[in-house]
Parts: C-alpha cells; sequence; structure tokens
C-alpha cells in the first residue's frame, strides 16, 4: 500500500515484535492460544481499501477531545457517554498496530494522557455524580475507560498507565466494598452490562499479577451464577433467546436476552479460562457460541431484535424491528476472533469471514466515515440517531472494534508453522516455530474469485506446517505446491502443508465459487442466493423486475445457480452478477425466463438514502405442480 511506504518495514517489524513479546511475556496465563497474529500486515484490494477509508475518516478524523469532555463534568445519573472514549481508543489501538502512523500515535499519546488527567485521586473515571456511581451504565463505562488504558500500555508500556488502570480497578472494589453491594446487582440487563468489567480486570491481572484482581474476577462468575443473575454458566445449554421470561421492560435489569452485552461477558470468562484452565468456562462460552451460531445468526452473519436475542434466524425472512445491531455484529466478530485464537478450530474463522464480508462491510458506509446502527435484510440502510449529545452513537463507535481485528489475523503463527484464516491480498510478517522472520504474500481478489497464489519469504529455507483454511461451503476445491497437486482436502478444515520452505515455492488454492440457493419458511417461500462467502441482494439502482415480485430461480438439481459476473462500472457496488429467473405470470402460454441483476449485500443499499432500497430474501412463485 502507499501509506507503508513511507515507513522503514525492517524497522517497524522490529519495534512490534518487541512490544509483542514483551506484552505476552508478562502473562501468567495456564493455557496459552493456539494462534498468535502477525506481527505486521500491508493489505492490499477491497479490503484494504475498506480498511484504509475507515482508518482516514473514521479513527484520525474523531474528535477524540469531544468522548473526553464529559470526564470532567461528573453529572451524569443514567447515560452512557463514558464508553465512547473506550470503544474509540480500543479500535484506534488496533488501527495503529496495523498500520503505525506518527498522527495516529501523538493522537493517542495526547488523549490517553488527558483521560488520565480527569482522575480523581481515589482512582474514579468516570461521569457520574458521587450519589450515582455504580449504577445504570457507570461500571459498563469504567470498563471502556480500563479497557483503552490497558491497550495503551500493552503498546508502549508506559508505567503511568498501568497505574492509572490499577488505581481505577481499585477503587471499584473498595467501593462496591464499602457500599456492601454485589456487582451483578448494578447496572442493566442482569448485570451482565456491569460485569463486563470481568475482561479488563483478567487482563489488569495478566499485566500485574497481582492476586487481588483473579479474586475479584472469580467473584464476578460467582455472582452470575447466583439468584437473580444472568447464570451465564448454569444456562449455557440454554438457547440464549429462551434463558429468561420476557421482561416487562424492554432494557431493564431484567432483560436477560441482550446480545452485545452477554457476548461481551463470555469474552471475560475466555480471558478468565485462560488464567485459571477451569474447563467449565470454556466450555460455557463454547456451548453459547454454538447456539448463537444455530439460533440466531443470519444469512448476513449477524442478528439481534431491538438489540436481543430472539430465535431470529429462522424468522430472517420476514420484515423484523431494529435488525442486526452492529454493536452485536462487531462483538460476534471479537468473541469469534478469541475463539479463532484459543482454539484455532475453522469454524470460528468461517464466521468471521461471513460476518465482515456482510453484515460488517455492509454496516458500514463506503466511504467509513460512519456505521449504520441496525442493518436489515430487507429495505434501507440508513444513518443512525446519535446518542448521549456525543456526536455519535454506540455502534458507530463499535464498528471499527470490530473491523480492525481483521488485518492481523489474516494469516497468524503457530507453535507448528502459519496459519491462513483469511484471503486478503498482501504482505504479513510473521515469525516461523525457530524464531525466523517470514513473509507470506497473498495475491488474490478473493472473494471476487475463489483463486489464491501464496508466497513464502525466508532468508534460510525451514520445515513448518502451512495451515490454509478450506471453507465449509466450499466443496470443490484444489491446492497446488509448485505445480503438484495435494490430496486430502476437507471442506472446513485447515489443509496443512508440512515441508521445507523455501522462497522459491509457490502454493495455489482454487476454491468453489458456484451460487447457492438457501430457502427458508415452512413451505420454503422464500429463497436467497450465496456465493461463497458473500450474500446477494437485489437492489433497486439495478433495475429489472420490481424487487417485491415473486420469482422462480432457475437452478440445478443440487441447488446451484449460474450466476454470470457483470462489470461493477455502475457507481456504488462491489460485485454485480446477473442469473436467470421466471417471473409471476397471469397470462395463458409459455413464460420465458428473463435475467435478473445481483449485488453483494455489503454494497446493496449502502448509500444512506431512501432511494436505495435492497432485499436478500426473495419470495418465490408459488406453483403447486412443483
Amino acid at each position: 500500500m502507499a501509506y507503508y511506504s513511507k515507513y522503514n518495514s525492517a524497522k517497524l517489524i522490529a519495534v512490534l515484535l518487541i512490544s509483542w513479546v514483551s506484552s505476552t511475556a508478562q502473562k501468567p496465563s495456564l493455557i496459552q492460544d493456539q494462534l498468535k497474529p502477525a506481527i505486521s500486515a500491508q493489505i492490499q484490494g477491497f479490503a484494504g481499501q475498506e480498511f484504509g477509508n475507515a482508518y482516514t475518516n473514521r479513527i484520525l478524523a474523531q474528535d477524540a477531545d469531544r468522548l473526553i469532555e464529559p470526564f470532567k463534568n461528573r453529572t451524569e445519573t443514567r447515560c452512557w457517554q463514558s464508553e465512547f472514549w473506550g470503544k474509540w481508543f480500543t479500535s484506534a489501538v488496533l488501527a495503529y498496530k496495523y498500520r503505525p502512523e506518527p498522527q495516529l500515535k501523538a493522537i493517542l499519546d495526547q488523549s490517553v494522557a488527558k483521560l488520565m488527567a480527569t482522575q480523581s485521586p481515589d482512582g474514579y473515571i468516570g461521569n457520574y455524580t458521587e450519589k450515582a456511581q455504580l449504577e445504570q451504565w457507570d461500571i459498563w463505562g469504567r470498563k471502556y475507560c480500563l479497557l483503552g488504558l490497558l491497550s495503551y500500555y500493552d503498546l508502549t508500556h508506559d508505567s503511568k498507565t498501568l497505574k492509572a488502570a490499577k488505581a481505577l480497578a481499585d477503587h471499584l472494589i473498595k467501593e462496591l466494598g464499602d457500599r456492601k453491594v454485589s456487582i451483578v446487582k448494578k447496572g442493566n440487563h442482569r448485570g451482565m452490562a456491569a460485569t463486563s468489567i470481568l475482561e479488563p480486570i483478567c487482563l489488569l491481572y495478566c499485566r500485574t499479577g497481582e492476586k487481588r484482581y483473579l479474586d475479584f474476577a472469580e467473584e464476578i462468575v460467582a455472582q452470575w451464577e447466583s439468584e437473580g443473575g444472568p447464570m451465564l454458566i448454569a444456562k449455557s445449554d440454554t438457547d440464549v433467546a429462551k434463558r429468561f421470561p420476557k421482561p416487562a421492560h424492554w432494557f431493564g435489569w431484567e432483560q436477560g436476552q441482550k446480545a452485545y452485552e452477554m457476548m461481551s461477558c463470555y469474552e471475560g470468562l475466555l480471558e478468565l479460562y485462560r488464567l485459571t484452565a477451569k474447563p467449565e468456562y470454556k466450555a460455557a462460552v463454547e456451548k453459547t457460541w454454538a447456539n448463537i451460531q444455530k439460533t440466531e445468526i443470519n444469512i448476513a452473519g449477524s442478528g439481534s431484535s431491538v438489540e436481543c436475542w430472539f430465535g431470529g434466524k429462522d424468522a430472517q425472512a420476514l420484515p423484523i424491528n431494529h435488525y442486526q445491531e452492529t454493536c452485536v455484529t462487531a462483538t460476534w466478530i471479537k468473541l469469534s476472533q478469541q475463539l479463532l485464537k484459543l482454539t484455532a478450530d475453522s469454524k470460528y474463522a468461517d464466521a468471521i469471514e461471513q460476518t465482515f464480508y456482510n453484515a460488517l462491510l455492509g454496516a458500514m458506509k463506503p466511504d467509513g466515515s460512519d456505521w449504520a446502527k441496525y442493518s436489515p435484510l430487507a429495505g434501507h440502510r440508513l444513518e443512525g440517531g446519535e446518542q448521549c449529545d456525543m456526536g455519535l452513537n454506540c455502534c458507530v463507535a463499535s464498528g471499527p472494534r470490530g473491523l480492525f481485528t481483521l488485518p492481523l489475523t489474516g494469516v497468524m503463527s503457530s507453535t507448528t508453522g502459519l496459519q491462513v484464516n483469511f484471503f486478503m491480498p498482501g504482505t504479513y510478517q510473521l515469525r516461523t516455530p525457530k524464531g525466523q522472520a517470514v513473509e507470506l504474500i497473498q495475491q488474490t481478489d478473493y472473494p471476487v474469485s475463489g483463486k489464491v497464489t501464496f508466497k513464502i519469504n525466508v532468508k534460510k529455507p525451514e520445515s513448518f506446517a502451512l495451515g490454509i483454511r478450506i471453507p465449509a461451503w466450499s466443496k470443490q476445491n484444489r491446492i497446488l505446491v509448485n505445480g503438484k497437486t495435494i490430496d486430502g482436502i476437507v471442506p472446513g478444515k485447515y489443509m496443512e502443508i508440512t515441508r521445507t520452505w523455501t522462497s522459491t515455492d509457490i502454493i495455489s488454492l482454487e476454491l468453489d465459487m458456484q451460487g447457492k440457493l438457501i430457502y427458508m419458511g415452512e413451505k420454503s417461500e422464500h429463497f436467497a442466493i450465496i456465493r461463497g462467502p458473500i450474500t446477494l441482494a437485489r437492489d433497486l439502482r439495478l433495475g429489472g423486475p420490481n424487487i417485491d415480485d415473486a420469482l422462480t430461480p432457475i437452478a440445478d438439481k443440487d441447488g446451484f445457480v449460474d450466476l454470470q459476473p457483470v462489470g461493477t462500472s455502475s457507481e456504488g457496488f462491489w460485485m454485480k452478477f446477473k442469473t436467470m429467473f421466471k417471473t409471476e405470470s397471469h397470462k395463458e402460454g409459455p413464460n420465458e425466463p428473463i435475467s435478473v441483476l445481483l449485488c453483494d449485500y455489503a454494497s446493496a443499499g449502502n448509500t444512506n438514502t431512501e432511494a436505495s432500497r435492497f432485499r436478500v430474501w426473495l419470495p418465490k412463485l408459488i406453483d403447486p405442480r412443483n
């Protein structure tokens, strides 16, 4: 990328490697992740463009001082202004790790200093009145401040920042004790908002080794399982939408189906599992993740209605109120990334990819400056409203937190070698199992096509494993190493190739990108078309029949659809395809098929105007003869 050429890549790799090694060396974890992020990456192509747009027009464009202002004026009693700084800051740190520009580093330095300047002598950082502290969203906001401080400490090892983080956590622990209250009884959504502070408390223990933080983390989990708590372990075998009765007040304390907060708690539980190796913690997260995927995650890779789980997977072809909150989308990616690093299981990478290319990029304005709060599968994709008089809303702040997890996890290192999770063109710098610097280059236009070429650059030949993800949806696959076919490919698994690699080696991958019909409804009365990881949609801008007209798709006996690529000269579309349908007919005689245009979901309706109506699930023409 052009922006990367301004820096000395060798020096950059060395600096980032030192930072990564020193930060991870402190962790007293009993369980180590199977995968570790790349040291650096320079992403090109469509994904690189989207990362660059969000970097420039969202991360750098944010007025960070406005996010700090509420901390100076402690007048709040109910709102959530205190979350915005930490959300933006943690995403900005991720963005900086991907693209370490001095301009962003200066902003980070100034912003963290200004936040710490608001810390009171007792350690409190927040915007709530003294009387209202611990209530509503106060602890939730402290969580995000703590996450921001720790992310900066990991980046710089600035001792003042760690001291501030400890003081913040110590004040909370003391305040809960002095007031003789349980943290699970505070805040919103059966305590899930407040107790999601479990994640940074575990991270703080990792960086200090001070046992009081581990004790507090275990106390939080114990309170989950107490009477009235969210029962995040005990109910991990229960559908996430059925754990508690429908509440009288949707956004009140008794709401136990709140999607975003629930997943945030499970992120923390995984961190505690790393520290304690208690199998029930990992099992609870894995079972809940599997249930969310089975009962909630839709064809675009996200879910939730009015911000809560509701068994929405089976209802996704219907009109749904406040569908697919971007906070949920980003947190689903983050939770899946945690499980991918921990287990190296390809199902988590499959899920991340589906969400990234569809729900996440679909929520992002093409120039990266804004994010939709809700993203329907039919209708309009419109700008969300401002919250808390802060100039943005929770989803605008959350979107980049999911987005910037991708660049350094496209290719990761393992104890046996390298693992390719996502097919994004660019250059990735990592270390081999023996510690040698290695560069993996991906050349591809994926997912426009299913062809990917990998090149490995190493100074000395070395034997290690290269794992390449074969998506579960790709049934016909081919891998060649230096022109020789590799056997044993299994969809939904990593194809691991172990050999002595040299800088002359070339690996070629071909994935199955056939269009596939997916049906919904008791009588399969709705259908959609997917192509690889991409969900397709009709868009009013593409012309053709009314997008609400019933159609009969033309497919082979296995449900595959012939999709013909169409040039994307039309502004606002990443991918376009044409395929044949039979349309509704009220006349006698033959009804000849017609060609209809489809586009990728991320482009569909992504204009922030009501002129761009779109639809993923299409009504199927009912014919009793079929």
